[in-house]
């Protein structure tokens, strides 16, 4: 199966964008870019201090995935990015009209669990709850699925592509 749309795969850390990510662009036929990439460094120092990132900081980031969106238009690509607020999905289109994006839902309990057993990820499970604070699921008029993130990263990958699919 392939895709000339670019997805991006969104969520709360810990839903399992990285792992999730590289397998739908697989599955698609499709180059995967890692939205974390994208961050510059006083983002990533900022995060692993605990520390929240702000819009402002936040705004950068957003256009150099929309920027790496625009690029893949008409190609299609995987990439990932928290994308939690509508405003920051609505930059990223502005950049990249078409995006498709894939939320990564789930349980908090076990993104909680997941997150705590990753090993040299900079996102401290201490900032999840600003994360689940700061998300606003998609909205109807959003190009876009839901899928859940309960069990393992080839399942989530399967039925995030069949949802696309049917779309």
């Amino acid at each position: 199966m392939s895709t000339p749309h670019v997805v991006v795969v969104m969520g709360v850390a810990g839903t399992g964008k990285t792992t999730v990510g590289p397998l739908l662009a697989a599955r698609l036929g499709v180059p995967y870019a890692e939205g974390d990439d994208f961050h510059p460094q006083a983002n990533i120092a900022k995060m692993s201090s605990g520390t929240p990132l702000t819009d402002d900081d936040r705004w950068p980031w957003l256009d150099a995935i929309g920027a790496w969106a625009q690029s893949r238009a008409g190609h299609g690509g995987v990439v990932s990015c928290s994308a939690l607020k509508r405003g920051y999905r609505d930059r990223l289109r502005s950049a990249a009209p078409g995006l498709v994006f894939v939320h990564l839902t789930g349980d908090r309990a076990l993104i909680e669990d997941r997150m705590s057993h990753r090993e040299g990820h900079f996102m401290p499970t201490a900032l999840l709850d600003s994360q689940f604070a700061t998300l606003q699921p998609l909205g109807a008029d959003e190009a876009g699925v839901a899928v859940d993130v309960a069990g393992t990263p080839e399942d989530i990958a399967q039925r995030a592509a069949k949802a696309l699919a049917a779309r």
